[in-house]
Formats: structure tokens, C-alpha cells, sequence
């Protein structure tokens, strides 16, 4: 089992872009945490250290657009592209009111390690707008949508960098990018995102995906602390394509949901939560809120909750100092991005409490994308089951190389999970060498 954290090594004063104010560096500041505690086992690769907390490019544009009611609207739109020595940029494109330029560089330098964790040959990127999409109609949408993606046309492409969904963006958003940009382009470019409808070009299995990859490395790391899946209890954060399909598939292994908490509250149950009718419940409802015969909780109760595995689906930043040690788990299998803050993830450690970390845990979404863009450049299309073994078996290797690597070296998880992705990262770096 995974051992000590490691202890950070002083900070290099150059590793901050001018830009960014040093006290207040938000999930960048995390990531560059992260980056510092796997520095000192990267061996000679580590003079190559500073690509890391370098992003390779970022790109911020303004998105004007003409509400439905005649109105002019500004919103801040964001493409960062952290490191592309492994092959073109793949990440998401988020829709949310927080959105913020550390948010984005941080998630585009997890997308670099994640790609590299399962060995894709992808580099790093991510995207976003400042926007509550819900304030929207479906016009303004597919306008701030087209308007974003002629913006970041530049510097996106099928060979360059790929987006795909993210947090409020999904199939319809895709092929809006899509369009706008093989217009621009004068030739249809299906390949220039993924999590496209099927009818455009999407993989089946993309959007069952990154539960999908949850539940597999949660099978593999229960196995290694010897907790059965079949009588675990495990309550989930966000209910939606993550923690819904990871929490079905759970149950489908025999495991009892017991709570659920998203964007509308916190529901409980003991005996188990009925997961088909939950999912419908949100389908029809878009929330947890008022499903029966589930007890209501105060949401700051749900970090306490009973159970054996604990799921954050959610966003960033949600398991902190604050409430860490209320967790009951005996494992946290992140499906958000950067839901653990450092200091918390030190406390579940030294509590030991196994973290499954985001960087390898939600990487099947990412790996179906590789498959939707293979399948696009070659216009033949794969089976569901086909795509569902194939991604299976990729996270199982990648999952027993990062567990071997954190046994020998005797840290975490996640610190694990870094010296392997971090290595292939600045090995392709150093290989490259520096033009000109």
C-alpha cells in the first residue's frame, strides 16, 4: 500500500508567471504544490522542471454577443494550453460563473498529467467561459458558443489542440464548436473535438465514460486494501455523467449508495438509495432535491456520512482542512478535478484514508476522447463493447503501474501518479530538445 507523502522542496522563485499574484494563486497554486512534492524523484529529468509550472500558452478573449433582447453582452472566454511535448492539446471547455484564469491553467496542467498517466498521446489543455449558462436561452448559448470558438480558432485543431465537455457543456456545445470551426476552416473537421453527438462523428461510450473509469480503479484499488465491493456503502458528490454512471455501476457490484449530495442538497438513506430512480429523479427534477424516501441533510453533514468509499464528482477544492477530518471513508476515488487541497490530502493520509487521485481516476473520459479522435482521422467506428474493453484494460495497466511506482518509492497515490506522468512528460521534453 502507498506510503508517506513527500515533503516539498523549496520553492523555486521562478516558477510564477509575472501575472499571477503569489498570495492568492488559487488552484494553480495546488497544482504547483503537487509539482514540488514529486520534483525530487524525477532523477536528471528534474533540470526540466520549470516546463511544468510553465503553461506553453494562454490565450484570453473577450466573447461579445446580442442578447435575445437586443442588448450587447461581454464575457471573458479562456483557452490555456500547458504543455503539448507528448502530442496536441486535449481538455475540456467549462461554462460557470467562477470560472478564472488559475482555474483553467491548473485544470489544463492535470489534463497534461492525466494524459500521460494512461500513456495517451496527448499534451495538456482546458477551456472556459465566465458565464451562468442558465441565464441564457438556447440562441445566446450557440451564439456565445460559435462566437468563443472563432476566438480560439487560432490556436485549436484537430492536430493541436482538442477541446471537449466539461462542466455545463455537452454533445449540442460540441457540435456548435465543431461547426463554427470547419466553416471557418471550409472543410468539415469532426476530429477538431470529441464528445460530439454520434450522428457528427462522437464514439459511443464517451459519455458513460469517466464514471466508467472510476468504478475500474476503484475495483483495482479495493482489491489492494482488501475492501469488497459487493457490501461497501458509498456516498457520491455531484450526481450528473461522473458520480451518476460511477454510483449505478457501483450498485450494479453490489455496493449501497447511502448519499448523495449535488448543487440542490444532501439526501440520505441507510438502507440504500434506489440509483435508477434516482437518476431518473434528476433527469426529470435536475437535482437530488426532494427525492423520497431519502432523508434530507444539512450539507456540511454529507463529509461525515457513514461510509466506505467517498466519491467528489463535483468541482475543485471541495475536501479541505476544514473537513477532512470528518471523513468516515476508507477511500476518496476523486471524479472532479482537483477536489482535495493538499492539506486535506496530508490528513486523510496520516488518517489513513486511501485518495485514488483525479489524474488517474477520471482519466476514461480523456481515453474515450483518444478513441473518438482515432476513430474520426480513420472513419471507423468501433463497438461499445470494443470501446468498453479497451478502455477497461487501459486503466487497469496504468492503475497497476501507478500502484508498483508508489509502492517502491513509498508515497502516495497521487505523488505516484505525478513521478509517472511527470517523467514521460519532461522525457519527451528532453528528447525534443529546444528549437531554435
Amino acid at each position: 500500500m502507498p506510503h508517506a507523502l513527500a515533503t516539498p522542496p523549496a520553492k523555486s522563485p521562478h516558477a510564477l508567471p509575472s501575472f499571477l499574484d503569489p498570495e492568492h494563486l488559487g488552484p494553480w497554486g495546488i497544482y504547483l504544490q503537487q509539482v514540488d512534492r514529486v520534483t525530487p524523484y524525477l532523477g536528471s529529468l528534474s533540470r526540466w522542471v520549470e516546463t511544468l509550472k510553465r503553461p506553453k500558452r494562454m490565450l484570453i478573449v473577450d466573447v461579445p454577443i446580442e442578447l435575445d433582447n437586443g442588448t450587447m453582452a461581454h464575457f471573458e472566454g479562456y483557452r490555456v494550453q500547458h504543455n503539448t511535448s507528448r502530442g496536441p492539446g486535449k481538455g475540456g471547455v467549462r461554462f460557470h460563473q467562477d470560472v478564472t484564469l488559475s482555474e483553467v491553467m491548473a485544470l489544463s496542467a492535470w489534463m497534461s498529467v492525466k494524459n500521460a498517466a494512461v500513456s495517451l498521446p496527448f499534451g495538456g489543455a482546458k477551456g472556459g467561459i465566465r458565464v451562468d449558462p442558465k441565464t441564457l436561452s438556447r440562441g445566446e448559448l450557440e451564439r456565445l458558443t460559435r462566437r468563443y470558438t472563432s476566438e480560439i480558432g487560432i490556436i485549436i485543431g484537430p492536430n493541436k489542440d482538442i477541446p471537449a465537455p466539461d462542466v455545463n457543456t455537452n454533445e449540442q456545445i460540441m457540435a456548435w464548436m465543431m461547426d463554427t470551426y470547419s466553416m471557418n476552416e471550409g472543410a468539415t473537421a469532426s476530429g477538431v473535438v470529441t464528445g460530439k453527438p454520434i450522428a457528427l462523428g462522437g464514439s459511443l461510450g464517451r459519455r458513460e465514460a469517466t464514471g466508467r473509469g472510476v468504478f475500474t480503479v476503484g475495483q483495482e484499488a479495493a482489491q489492494h486494501i482488501g475492501l469488497d465491493i459487493g457490501r461497501a456503502k458509498i456516498a457520491v458528490q455531484g450526481f450528473g455523467n461522473v458520480g451518476g454512471i460511477a454510483a449505478k455501476l457501483f450498485a450494479q457490484a453490489g455496493a449501497t449508495l447511502v448519499a448523495v449530495q449535488d448543487h440542490g442538497g444532501t439526501i440520505y438513506q441507510a438502507s440504500g438509495l434506489d440509483v435508477p430512480a434516482l437518476l431518473r429523479h434528476v433527469s426529470e427534477h435536475g437535482s437530488v432535491k426532494g427525492f423520497a424516501p431519502a432523508e434530507t441533510l444539512p450539507d456540511d453533514r454529507f463529509w461525515g456520512v457513514d461510509c466506505d468509499i467517498l466519491i467528489p464528482a463535483a468541482l475543485e477544492q471541495q475536501i479541505t482542512a476544514a473537513n477532512a477530518h470528518q471523513i468516515q471513508a476508507r477511500m476518496v476515488i476523486e471524479g472532479a478535478n482537483g477536489p482535495t487541497t493538499p492539506e486535506a490530502d496530508d490528513i486523510l493520509h496520516e488518517r489513513g484514508i486511501l485518495v485514488v487521485p483525479d489524474v488517474i481516476a477520471n482519466a476514461g473520459g480523456v481515453t474515450v476522447s483518444y478513441f473518438e479522435w482515432v476513430q474520426d482521422f480513420s472513419s471507423f467506428f468501433w463497438s461499445e463493447d470494443d470501446i468498453n474493453l479497451r478502455l477497461v484494460r487501459i486503466m487497469r495497466e496504468a492503475f497497476a503501474a501507478i500502484w508498483q511506482v508508489a509502492d517502491e518509492h513509498r508515497v502516495s497515490l497521487r505523488t505516484a501518479t505525478f513521478i509517472v506522468a511527470c517523467s514521460r512528460i519532461l522525457q519527451a521534453r528532453e528528447l525534443r530538445g529546444l528549437y531554435p
